[in-house]
């Protein structure tokens, strides 16, 4: 099977503005390894999220028992369930102390595309992971990886910059999607004619 190439993202990338990891987790490729079974995908969307000060953040009114993670150290998976249905993925960011996470929202499938197929039991290749909660599906992910080093390969879940992945494409900026509080801020970002 053919997988991208590349450098694994460091714990520094992270640990920066969180709406400017969100822009440049764009074209980078997220790895997870499930079941001894690698799949890989593009990123192509993601959503910011800060903490106190912004109300659509889960740390809007500080460290809970599910949103401590936010305040922790950068580079570590933010694995929750959302509504009770969709395991959603985000990679904490920010300085210690100071909450942040990206959701990654939409992948390119890259390799183990049949795996991912059969994971999400659906034969075509279109819409596969063009969502949040279809991604972390598609690719494994769950409540076990909450809490993973994501700029450690032996957690199993990581993103990489490959030399391979198209580096020119433009960037639309929005409004995050399905949240009631925060529209005013522009945080999503798309990756167009990647």
């Amino acid at each position: 099977m053919n997988h991208p190439k590349g450098p694994i993202l460091a714990f520094g990338f992270y640990q920066r503005d969180t709406s400017l990891v969100a822009r440049e987790l764009l074209g980078k490729v997220l790895f997870s390894e499930s079941g001894h079974v690698f799949t890989s995908g593009i990123i192509t969307e993601t959503e910011a999220y800060y903490g106190i000060g912004d109300p659509a953040s889960h740390a809007f009114r500080g460290a809970t028992p599910r949103s401590r993670i936010m305040f922790e150290k950068a580079g570590m998976a933010y694995v929750y369930l959302c509504y009770g249905i969709h395991w959603l993925l985000n990679v904490v960011t920010e300085k210690g102390g100071t909450p942040g996470a990206v959701l990654i929202r939409s992948l390119i499938p890259f390799s183990g595309v049949d795996e991912m197929k059969r994971r999400r039991g659906i034969e075509r290749n279109s819409g596969m992971t063009d969502g949040p909660g279809k991604l972390t599906i598609a690719m494994g992910i769950d409540g076990k990886d909450n809490g993973s080093n994501m700029s450690e390969k032996a957690s199993g879940l990581y993103i990489i910059e490959s030399p391979q992945i198209k580096k020119s494409f433009d960037i639309t900026n929005t409004s995050r999607i399905g949240i009631k509080e925060g529209k005013d801020r522009l945080l999503r970002y798309r990756a167009v004619g990647l």
